[in-house]
């Protein structure tokens, strides 16, 4: 049972001056989907229980029919400055916490979301941010007076996570006092109740702002998703390349690494292939017992064929058996070896289904995984 509730506030309020667009740049598409469609769909899982958008004035019949996609989904009319659009937001919002994005970043991934909500849960707050890399001047009259160490220094990202009495107590109080020159929500917060908590960002979760922006944002994006049954005379699974000790194995005609197996089919659909019961078919005596990391290896070339490569990967993981906490650091260095990314550019998070249904009876394993594609 959750401990708490959790809001998620997408501000999507902007005009697209400083991008050179006709229109709101969240309406604006990257790959097969806009820009707000994906950044919805990044918040679109089990740990969001709702999703509250604020939304352009002069654009908002457009963004609500975009987030009549996403069921829990509602929408408000944004103000003339962010400060007002998240305002009105959190006025909407009934979640105990509230984890507050930029509707035009939408490369943020489950593990920073997830990461976020630990962090408000245990600090009462959660801001995103990641190391600065280059050195940063402070300037006066075109000279350079001071160059603060960069160690101590953070750029600061969205989501931005909060118990939600308490930040929208900070922006009551704030618009009462007639401040609005806040620039995020995190100084909000320092001004009225204290210095907020960092957490982990990602280098990737990059603001779209400008027009090259946009650009260079290739996007193809795809979700797959595959189940096993218990049952299988074994004393382990295998998950990600990885054994992980079980009362029985998986059914399956190769190994059953249906964490695989789903990653596999994430990156088919992204690149526009067929699934993996057309590679690999289970009619084929070649791939029965198959190693399903080596299959994966496969398709990372079939992709290649294509001219893509994976950018970053999120999985999650539906079992109310085995435990899986202690294993998933090993099954994200497995699959970061494998796809040849970075260990930080793979997410893996684990759960159960409460009790309920064939996965809470503990009759099988469901993978859901969802994966970002990069040209090369």
């Amino acid at each position: 049972m959750k401990k708490y509730s959790v809001c998620a506030v997408i501000c999507a309020g902007g005009k697209g001056t400083r991008a050179g667009f006709p229109k709101n740049k969240t309406l604006v598409s990257i790959g097969t989907e806009c820009v707000l469609q994906k950044t919805l769909s990044a918040f679109d899982f089990p740990s969001v229980d709702e999703i509250v958008v604020a939304g352009s004035a002069a654009y908002y019949d457009e963004i609500v029919t975009v987030c009549k996609q996403f069921p829990r989904t509602k929408t408000v009319v944004g103000g003339e400055t962010r400060f007002d659009s998240v305002y009105n937001a959190l006025q909407a919002v009934t979640a105990d916490i509230v984890l507050i994005h930029d509707g035009a970043r939408p490369f943020v991934t489950r593990e920073m979301i997830e990461n976020c909500i630990r962090s408000v849960e245990a600090y009462g707050s959660g801001i995103c941010a990641v190391p600065c890399l280059d050195t940063i001047a402070v300037s006066e009259n075109g000279k350079i007076i001071d160059v603060p160490d960069r160690k101590a220094l953070r750029q600061i990202q969205t989501p931005q996570g909060f118990f939600t009495a308490t930040i929208r107590n900070a922006y009551t109080q704030a618009k009462t006092s007639g401040r609005a020159d806040f620039t995020d929500d995190s100084s909000v917060f320092a001004a009225y109740f204290g210095a907020p908590t960092l957490c982990d960002g990602d280098p990737a979760n990059k603001k779209l702002t400008y027009a090259e922006d946009f650009r260079s944002a290739f996007a193809r994006c795809g979700f797959g998703v595959d189940t096993h049954a218990f049952g299988k005379p074994q004393d382990y699974i295998v998950l990600a390349g990885v054994r992980v000790p079980s009362e029985s194995g998986l059914i399956a005609h190769s190994d059953g690494d249906v964490l695989a197996h789903a990653v596999m089919d994430a990156m088919l659909s992204a690149a526009g292939l067929r699934d993996i019961g057309y590679y690999f078919p289970d009619t084929d005596p070649k791939w029965r017992g198959a190693d399903s990391m080596q299959m994966l290896e496969q398709v990372v070339e079939l992709l290649r064929e294509q001219g893509f490569a994976v950018k970053n990967l999120s999985v999650a993981v539906q079992a109310e058996k085995p435990r899986l906490s202690k294993y998933i650091e090993a099954m994200k260095q497995s699959l970061s070896g494998a796809l040849s990314v970075d260990p930080t550019a793979v997410g893996i998070s684990a759960g159960t289904n409460e009790g309920l249904g064939y996965i809470g009876e503990g009759k099988g394993i469901t993978v859901n995984a969802y994966v970002l594609l990069r040209e090369i």
